[in-house]
């Protein structure tokens, strides 16, 4: 478990051992709340007064996703690739409470100064493992989860190790029958690499006898190009009978406009 006492004047800075970049902790004067950047990029707002308050737009659709998927209240399993500000992590432990966490970041010195300066929510268990997130997953041989996040994809500049079919093929390996993989994607207006990776997860997908890939967006980044962020799902739980139910509620939580595609809309959408 990882856990810190918010002290007034608290580490707000850190200098990052693989990227060799500075890390701040700042208050955001716009929105309220917290702010990491990383080579003086924004990557992830927290909120300590509301850890569900998700204000990057594609924290706030895996957020509705995991809303939709499971029982509400429901603990789940989650590891996560990528670790950020933990803001993930944060919903999951105000939401589903009691839920086992472990978060594979490859950045050592973050995780220590992000819980240093923003202390997690009281009784959050969270496994902090510092590492390359396809060796520590591999690692976890025989290790199953409800749902994986990976959040460390940034365009054509992104680890290619993880950027490929087989590393799909051993995450999905790590879910329950029942599972998800929720995919986060960011990627410049020619969304080269955007399509590659729907490709690469499809080929994935089909392999194991998956339904394929869905697409959460927003809606105009499929229609006017664009730098932006898009989530792919895929796992055993889209085969549920649910999953257009789901897919309603994905559209009417949003963010606004919203666009979710299913299997034969996304292989369209990126056919290139």
């Amino acid at each position: 478990m990882v856990t810190s006492d918010f002290l007034p004047g608290a580490q707000r800075t850190a200098q990052l051992s693989f990227s060799d970049q500075a890390a701040w902790i700042v208050k955001d004067e716009v929105v309220g709340g917290w702010v990491l950047q990383i080579g003086g990029v924004e990557q992830s707002h927290v909120d300590l007064e509301d850890p569900t308050r998700l204000v990057h737009e594609y924290l706030r659709r895996m957020g509705n996703v995991l809303d939709a998927v499971w029982p509400a209240g429901q603990p789940l399993r989650i590891a996560h690739l990528g670790g950020g500000a933990l803001t993930l992590v944060r919903y999951v432990q105000v939401t589903r409470p009691g839920s086992e966490q472990v978060v594979v970041e490859i950045e050592r010195e973050l995780p220590t100064l992000v819980t240093t300066a923003l202390p997690l929510p009281e009784g959050t268990v969270v496994e902090v493992v510092s590492g390359d997130a396809r060796e520590e997953l591999a690692a976890m041989e025989g290790r199953r989860f409800d749902a994986i996040v990976l959040d460390v994809f940034s365009g054509e500049e992104s680890p290619s190790h993880l950027a490929t079919k087989d590393f799909y093929l051993e995450a999905l390996a790590h879910l329950e029958d029942d599972g998800l993989l929720l995919v986060n994607v960011g990627d410049d207006a020619g969304q080269r690499f955007l399509a590659a990776q729907v490709g690469e997860l499809e080929g994935a997908a089909e392999e194991l006898g998956l339904s394929g890939v869905w697409t959460l967006t927003h809606a105009s980044l499929l229609t006017t190009p664009a730098d932006g962020n898009m989530v792919l799902i895929a796992g055993g739980a889209l085969s549920s009978p649910k999953v257009e139910q789901w897919r309603e509620a994905w559209k009417k939580a949003g963010p606004h406009p919203a666009a979710v595609l299913d299997p034969t809309e996304t292989a369209a959408a990126f056919d290139r």
